[in-house]
């Protein structure tokens, strides 16, 4: 018979482990002070709740919109094997990537660098889940519930509306938008990793 000193050890030691092993190694955004026009303009970028249902002005577009889904789907087997969970990954980072002005093959290969595409990951910064957002910015521009950083649509608006800020701050630079979004503008390791992994995606 297992005491209760016993199974309380090994629970807290499993879940020592289940920590360790979802915590991801990526930095996060450093908070800084925004002006109140961009604070507005950037609460607006996230507030809006519409569905990621994509919409195409002809039948070619949205062809190569279904040939990207399903070349995309084949890559991300081995991180998501139900398909439909697949289906509606790609079909919400499309959405949110274009809608930032972003390459959803950018986006991926940020994903992969931050998160390595796990929903509930959670850095040592306290950064948190797809795309390793940080919790102050649900203060910033949302209710402060930074809960919801883990539901899909919420996470991934947050990032690549982050990172528009962020390359629009920087003027279109990409390495150092990338730095300043990890929290390491200006060093080159991370914004390499990304531009790397984004090759994989194109």
């Amino acid at each position: 018979m297992v005491s209760r000193r016993s199974s309380i050890a090994f629970f807290v030691t499993g879940f020592g482990l289940l920590l360790r092993h979802e915590s991801v190694l990526a930095g996060g955004q450093l908070e800084e002070p925004l002006a109140d026009s961009v604070r507005t303009a950037l609460s607006s970028a996230v507030s809006n709740s519409a569905p990621p249902v994509p919409e195409f002005l002809d039948t070619e577009s949205r062809l190569k919109y279904l040939r990207w889904l399903g070349a995309k789907s084949d890559q991300l087997k081995n991180k998501k094997s139900d398909r439909n969970m697949r289906r509606e990954f790609l079909q919400t980072l499309w959405y949110e990537s274009h809608r930032a002005g972003l390459d959803p093959a950018l986006v991926l290969g940020l994903i992969q660098m931050e998160s390595n595409f796990r929903k509930f990951a959670v850095s040592r910064v306290g950064a948190r889940g797809y795309m390793q957002v940080m919790p102050f910015w649900t203060h910033l521009l949302g209710d402060g519930d930074a809960g919801k950083l883990f539901h899909l649509q919420t996470n991934l608006r947050f990032g690549c509306v982050i990172l528009r800020h962020y390359l629009d701050r920087e003027r279109g630079d990409l390495f150092m938008a990338l730095g300043r979004y990890n929290g390491s503008r200006g060093q080159a390791p991370y914004p390499n990793a990304v531009l790397n992994a984004k090759k994989r995606w194109e």
